[in-house]
């Protein structure tokens, strides 16, 4: 790794843990994965299903902030 590359890397590991998720997505998006678009499907199915479970009351939810400042707390 370049010393660039290595800079990147420890501004990156410096930031919030849903930022560096956000990044690190950016990145693999950048790559041309033919399973991609199953993987892509398989987790719009799991999205829907999840929905499902929410809207026939077998799932209950949490606002994201909670879920994010939750996060943030155990990485901080």
């Amino acid at each position: 790794m370049t010393a660039e590359s290595k800079k990147i890397l420890a501004d990156a590991l410096e930031l919030p843990p849903t930022e560096r998720a956000a990044l690190v997505e950016e990145i693999l998006s950048s790559f041309d994965f033919p399973a991609r678009q199953e993987v892509d499907a398989l987790w719009a199915q799991e999205a829907e299903r999840r929905i499902d479970a929410f809207e026939q009351g077998e799932m209950k939810s949490r606002p994201a902030k909670e879920v994010f400042d939750r996060i943030d707390r155990q990485q901080g």
